[in-house]
């Protein structure tokens, strides 16, 4: 008997439905915006998916400036606590 608990993203099937149903969602979202009238304040904010694009590139640019940037100032020695 296998005593230890199983999550829902222990199968990698739910992980993959999890995946499509967002890129499901990023399809419909970017194939509706050509329909929806936006009130840009900067003539860039018109261009096509230009949300997601920098939605992309702030979240890529927080990942690498925690990894590169922030961890080394924070990190401490292996026997810190010891």
């Amino acid at each position: 008997m296998d005593t230890e608990k199983k999550y829902i993203f222990d199968n990698p099937k739910n992980v993959q439905k999890v995946l499509y149903g967002l890129f499901g969602c990023l399809v419909l979202l970017l194939s509706i915006e050509p329909f929806i009238h936006k009130h840009p304040y900067f003539a860039w904010e018109e261009w096509f998916g230009f949300y997601a694009i920098y939605g992309f590139v702030a979240c890529a640019f927080l990942v690498l400036a925690a990894k590169y940037i922030l961890r080394p100032l924070v990190k401490r020695e292996e026997n810190y606590y010891d």
